[in-house]
């Protein structure tokens, strides 16, 4: 059914209303991703001082028993994984949902406890058959980061003492960025701790020539050192989830931003040659009618003579 010059208007007003929200999507996906950035490169500070004194513990006390070899029976197998739950991403959760099924499908034992993060998440885990025990907000902003990290380590302490006096496995399944600019989907082990990590700082030798040295308990203390490095790795994998969900969000709306542009284009050209059509039909009318205005006035003139 042709459309009317009316029908093209009304059409490229709407296209337009949608090529300003998709601008302004766009816009804000760069404008959050900046803070959620710096936040990740905080916590590597952070990171790097627990290791410091993870240094300065194995090298004053030695190994802990449970930072030896040969750790002890695993009691719990905890899976956290990191969604989003703000839209406009594309098919950010169920891809990562997908590389979860295929990480429990190779894993033997039986299933892990899910903690999730974001209701979205929780229902692409669904269609993969995976039940979560324990849902949890994602951060809104820059400061919901510490929030859900303070929640998350919160919890593993309670699984971990449920659990005692064996251990618990975590592993965190977040989507990251990779070195080319693409996302990455990330199934990260981060307890129990990496033995090589803890021998390797206890080989490296002491910057300074005062002795490392503390007066606290060192179980206590090694617990201390532990939750710091729980806290610190879990705010960034949060964080990097989010800068890589507004990433996904920022190609999603510049491949929306293009569609309806080129949209808009056609729908321009459409109206420019229906509105052509009709100034030529006008035109053409006015020649027709003047044609036969003249008409009359010849045949009068010969009738006179």
């Amino acid at each position: 059914m042709p459309q009317t010059l009316e029908d093209l208007t009304r059409q490229m007003g709407s296209m337009s209303s949608i090529h300003s929200v998709v601008r302004t999507m766009k816009t804000l996906s760069v404008i959050n991703s900046a803070p959620y950035e710096r936040a990740g490169q905080a916590i590597e500070a952070y990171n790097q001082i627990v290791k410091d004194g993870l240094h300065a513990f194995v090298r004053a006390a030695g190994l802990m028993d449970g930072a030896s070899e040969t750790p002890g029976a695993v009691g719990a197998h905890v899976l956290v994984v990191f969604g989003s739950d703000h839209g406009l991403c594309g098919n950010y959760n169920e891809v990562l949902a997908a590389t979860v099924a295929r990480s429990i499908k190779d894993r033997d034992g039986d299933g892990p406890t899910v903690l999730c993060v974001g209701a979205q998440m929780a229902d692409a885990l669904a269609d993969q058959s995976i039940l979560h025990d324990g849902l949890f907000l994602p951060p809104a902003s820059v400061d919901g980061i510490g929030r859900l990290a303070n929640a998350l380590t919160r919890h593993l302490d309670d699984i971990r003492r449920d659990a005692a006096p064996a251990e618990i496995a975590v592993d965190l399944a977040y989507t990251a960025r990779s070195d080319g600019g693409a996302q990455e989907q990330h199934i990260l082990p981060l307890l129990p701790l990496n033995t090589a990590l803890l021998h390797e700082l206890q080989a490296r030798p002491w910057s300074s020539r005062t002795l490392p040295t503390f007066t606290a308990p060192p179980a206590e203390l090694f617990q201390a050192l532990i939750r710091g490095y729980l806290f610190s790795t879990l705010f960034k994998a949060s964080a990097e989830a989010m800068v890589s969900e507004n990433a996904a969000r920022l190609a999603l709306m510049s491949q929306a931003e293009q569609s309806v542009e080129d949209r808009l284009d056609d729908l321009k050209a459409e109206a420019n040659t229906l509105r052509q059509s009709g100034i030529t039909s006008e035109l053409l009318d006015v020649i027709i009618g003047f044609e036969a205005l003249k008409k009359p006035r010849k045949n009068s003139k010969a009738k006179a003579s």
